[in-house]
């Protein structure tokens, strides 16, 4: 059986906006009852573009060169952190995260082509509407409704405007291997816009 790597491809973000996240989870860990959710620690934190899932080491050339052919032709552009939310939605909330503002059509022509260049490899496109986002947060499995419903409170009462902002200059291929604590990442491949 052939080595796999769980991989996906992101948007790193610079220190400066993980700080900002940091400062954003720790004003939030005020009002949401201790052991409700499983915080994302902020170096992991990332803009996804495309999870891939368990790939074999032997396809790891394919997708750098898939991932190349995919930045060529788009230039840096600026994002920011803008808002909260939670996914389905508030009233339910599964995840917190940060929204994504900022030159949102470029980032999402690069979500696009990332989609379009790995698709022949054998990585069907998202049937799913792009939605770019940072996670800061999991409810934890053993939290009870009330403490779900206070994270979902916490999201629309919580004004963060615009936190932070940031220019992408790079586009990763990344690595995930879970842990007991959490899950590690590490680059494998970066293309420059």
């Amino acid at each position: 059986m052939s080595e796999a790597w769980r991989l996906f491809v992101a948007l790193e973000l610079p220190q400066n906006v993980l700080t900002t996240l940091a400062r954003i989870q720790s004003s939030l860990k005020r009002s949401i009852p201790s052991g409700a959710v499983r915080w994302v620690q902020p170096e992991g934190i990332h803009l996804t573009l495309k999870f891939l899932g368990d790939v074999p080491v032997s396809q790891l050339a394919d997708l750098k060169t898939a991932l190349e052919q995919a930045a060529d032709g788009h230039s840096p552009f600026e994002l920011e952190i803008r808002g909260l939310g939670c996914f389905p939605n508030t009233q339910r909330p599964r995840v917190l995260w940060a929204g994504v503002g900022g030159d949102l059509p470029r980032l999402s022509a690069l979500q696009s082509a990332v989609e379009q260049f790995i698709a022949p490899l054998g990585y069907p496109t998202e049937r799913d509407t792009f939605s770019p986002h940072l996670t800061l947060a999991r409810t934890a499995r053993q939290a009870g409704r009330e403490e779900i419903a206070v994270l979902g409170r916490a999201a629309e009462q919580t004004d963060i405007g615009q936190a932070a902002r940031w220019r992408v200059e790079a586009v990763s291929l990344m690595r995930s291997q879970l842990k007991p604590d959490g899950a590690v990442y590490t680059e494998v491949h970066q293309v420059k816009l």
